[in-house]
Formats: C-alpha cells, structure tokens, sequence
C-alpha cells in the first residue's frame, strides 16, 4: 500500500472535494481518496505507486491545480 500527499489549490467547498476525488478515483490503481478544501489537502491510498502526473492530470481535469506534497 502507497499514501501520496499532493496540495490542491482553488478548492472551497464539498462540491469541490467531490469533483476532485470523481477523477483521481478513476485513476487505475487508486484504492482510496481523502480530500479536504479546508486544508488543500489530497490524499491517494493505491495498490502500487500511482505516477504523480496522472494524479496531477486528474486534479486539473476536475478545474484545480497540485503539487505533491
């Protein structure tokens, strides 16, 4: 099991948590997503280390920007 920690910017409510985890959810190997507007934080929990790009691709196809953290 691999945890990655990205900072989200732009997100302000659970509508916003929600788009955000929608994509990184359907990144393959992702087994679970923990988001918080309130800190930026994001969180992957995967199977196999996820490529951090597919992750930061999934973030701004929901209409955000991330670094990992």
């Amino acid at each position: 099991m691999t945890t990655t920690t990205f900072q989200v910017t732009g997100m302000t409510c659970e509508h916003c948590e929600s788009a955000v985890t929608e994509e990184v959810t359907a990144i393959a190997a992702v087994t679970g997503v923990g988001v918080s507007a309130a800190t930026g934080v994001l969180t992957v929990e995967s199977a196999s280390p996820v490529d951090d790009a597919a992750v930061l691709a999934a973030v701004e196809e929901a209409g955000y920007s991330a670094v990992r953290a």
